[in-house]
């Protein structure tokens, strides 16, 4: 196959007229450079920049991160979604701390060891933050090098994935992988977009890519179609009595474990379903109270798709197993309650 020939001459003069002036850019430590790069992954990265602001704030190093309570921790992180993320991120710290003494192994194969970093993030960390020759190839760099070799290759296919890291490898200058690397994913953001739309006039590469040159850009790259997420029905209650709403906190392994809810079943129940439940778990419904429906929401996850429905209701009687009676200012400031549940955030904090 073609060649483009060398491309980090052009690339690294664009990309030091056109960087984004990201605050994880402007002081590059290592922790910095991880926490971004964990953030980043499945989030915008303008979703991303207040909630890393605020994160910092709290926790400006590896031993305040190892310390955070749980709960503290995951309000940090309310609004990023792919919790697992933040608990990684803590038992990294606490590994940090007992075996490195508080600070990231400047080693690739090391970085790797540590839970939540793969090949890719440990690639950005060792690269960008301590200058180790590294590739760092997330699904932007793919993109852009399925372009710029004109390779119908299937990104997903691991051998691909082996074959286009050798070429970003083969390409990085040896001294200064960290520009490189950052370079290729901020083209990738900013210029070789996905959705078939490259901005190939404004690419430094343009006039090396075989794909532009080909013609074959909008068919690159190729990769397997996701399957088709399973569809879970969902019945959402909110439970009121008096100034507190009772949320759920769900389960300490599988979806969103161990973070906050409305009261819910994962399943669809019609009203009188639905209350009996509830009486059954020693909430008196007033009875002189209509339930009130909710407007229908839904949220998808990368397997799973949520549609939920269901009723604001008034009870009385103790908080069930796993579940407490929560203020608004509680439910807004203490708890951390998924994105899942925007639609119904609101009736619980008081729309703050």
């Amino acid at each position: 196959m073609s060649s483009p020939g060398p491309i980090a001459p052009a690339l690294l003069a664009w990309f030091r007229q056109n960087a984004r002036a990201l605050p994880f850019r402007q002081d590059p430590t290592p922790y910095h450079i991880w926490v971004s790069e964990i953030m980043l992954q499945q989030t915008r990265v303008a979703a991303a920049l207040e909630h890393y602001r605020r994160f910092m704030a709290a926790l400006p190093d590896i031993p305040a991160l190892a310390a955070c309570p749980d709960e503290e921790l995951f309000k940090l992180w309310e609004g990023l979604g792919y919790y697992s993320r933040a608990r990684n991120l803590k038992k990294a710290a606490t590994l940090i701390c007992s075996e490195y003494g508080g600070r990231l192994p400047a080693s690739y194969e090391e970085l790797q060891k540590l839970p939540g970093i793969g090949e890719y993030t440990a690639g950005a960390i060792a690269s960008i933050a301590f200058g180790l020759p590294a590739p760092a190839v997330d699904g932007n760099v793919l993109r852009v090098f399925a372009r710029l070799y004109n390779d119908s290759g299937n990104i997903a296919d691991p051998a691909t994935k082996r074959l286009f890291t050798r070429r970003v490898t083969e390409q990085q200058p040896k001294d200064a992988p960290g520009p490189f690397n950052e370079a290729l994913m901020e083209l990738g953001a900013l210029v070789c977009l996905p959705g078939g739309a490259p901005l190939c006039g404004d690419c430094p590469l343009a006039g090396q890519c075989l794909a532009k040159a080909a013609g074959t850009q909008l068919e690159l790259p190729v990769k397997t179609p996701p399957k088709p997420r399973r569809v879970q029905p969902v019945t959402v209650l909110v439970v009121r009595r008096e100034n507190r709403c009772l949320l759920q906190q769900r389960p300490d392994t599988g979806l969103l474990a161990g973070l906050w809810q409305p009261f819910l079943f994962e399943e669809a129940l019609d009203e009188s379903e639905a209350l009996a439940r509830l009486k059954a778990l020693g909430l008196a419904v007033n009875g002189a109270e209509a339930p009130r429906p909710l407007k229908a929401a839904k949220h998808i996850f990368s397997h799973v798709e949520w549609r939920m429905a269901g009723w604001e209701v008034t009870a009385a009687g103790d908080a069930p197993a796993g579940c407490v009676w929560a203020t608004a200012e509680e439910a807004a400031g203490r708890y951390a309650l998924p994105g899942a549940f925007k639609a119904y955030r609101p009736l619980l904090t008081g729309g703050r």
